[in-house]
């Protein structure tokens, strides 16, 4: 049935520039004041994504819920017959619940048992839930576990320095498992806020051109790389400026876990007050006291001052 969505009278859909957002892009999830609206779909139409969605805990506390719940409900039916449970103590309720956990589970111990036509019928519903139960809720939890993780680590900032004497917006990335990413694809996106000829703000994306966006194996650190040229929409940008635009830098990893041999992906985004200009990267490799080579995570955000770039250039 068609829903007619229905905007609240306060919100005002005049053309103005709409309020700022932060990281709306991040790790899929809307942040800041965005709210979704005319949209009213039932929470029944896509309930196998909500329950991926979940976190563990919710998940978990939604199953006990529901557990609880059905043996709850099956325990009044039982409780509403007097004498449909044999053995059961007349007037104690708790001895129909823990009798509806007994065929919810096909436990049976042999103590209760049903002792009615109509308890052998609401024996054999419940059952058939329990069955259903038990298959959903096992399916969604091998999704939840089997569903294939990037441990792509994103640097907390971009950075823009000097390289071969061209302004280079640089961003780190690494991986985080001991394993390698075959072909990994790595993609920059700049988001801005523009105006049309007719006076209509719109958001833009841009995609920006990298030194190498492909590499075969992604092992531990690599660092993506965007000359700022004249052809380059940063062109002529710093931070102040980039604010102005409501500008944000969406980053998007895939490729192919070699173990599992399954396609991942990963995103980041950065906003104007992420990316430091006249910085570069501290260096995370090194030598161990024995000789081996050894890359230092816990440097992996930092970034040292640089008098390379004390100004993006000027259009």
């Amino acid at each position: 049935m068609f829903r007619r969505p229905r905007h609240p009278p306060e919100v005002d859909f005049s053309n103005k520039p709409p309020p700022r957002r932060r990281r709306i892009t991040e790790a899929g999830r809307a942040r800041g004041d965005l709210v979704r609206l005319g949209l009213s779909p039932h929470w029944s139409e896509d309930l196998y994504h909500r329950t991926l969605r979940l976190t563990w805990p919710q998940f978990l506390l939604l199953i006990a819920g529901a557990y609880l719940a059905v043996n709850v409900v099956f325990a009044t039916l039982f409780f509403l017959e007097p004498g449909s449970i044999t053995n059961a103590r007349p007037g104690y309720f708790r001895d129909a619940f823990f009798f509806s956990v007994e065929t919810f589970g096909t436990i049976g111990y042999g103590v209760l048992a049903p002792g009615s036509d109509y308890a052998n019928i609401l024996m054999t519903i419940e059952t058939l839930v329990g069955l259903t139960f038990v298959a959903l809720t096992t399916g969604v939890m091998f999704a939840r576990i089997s569903r294939p993780t990037a441990r792509v680590l994103f640097a907390n900032v971009a950075v823009v320095a000097a390289h071969d004497g061209v302004p280079t917006l640089m961003v780190r990335i690494g991986n985080e498992r001991p394993n390698q990413i075959l072909e990994a694809e790595v993609s920059v996106t700049l988001l801005r806020e523009e105006s049309s000829i007719e006076g209509r703000r719109m958001r833009r994306f841009y995609d920006l051109r990298l030194e190498r966006a492909h590499t075969p194996t992604f092992a531990l650190s690599f660092t993506v790389m965007h000359k700022i040229d004249v052809t380059s929409p940063l062109y002529g940008h710093d931070a102040a400026s980039l604010d102005g635009i409501g500008a944000e830098l969406l980053m998007t990893v895939t490729g192919l876990d070699e173990t599992s041999a399954q396609a991942l992906h990963a995103r980041h985004s950065y906003m104007p007050d992420d990316i430091r200009f006249g910085h570069a990267y501290a260096d995370i490799f090194g030598l161990m006291k024995d000789g081996r080579r050894a890359i230092d995570y816990g440097r992996f955000h930092m970034t040292e001052g640089s008098t390379d770039l004390d100004q993006p250039p000027k259009p």
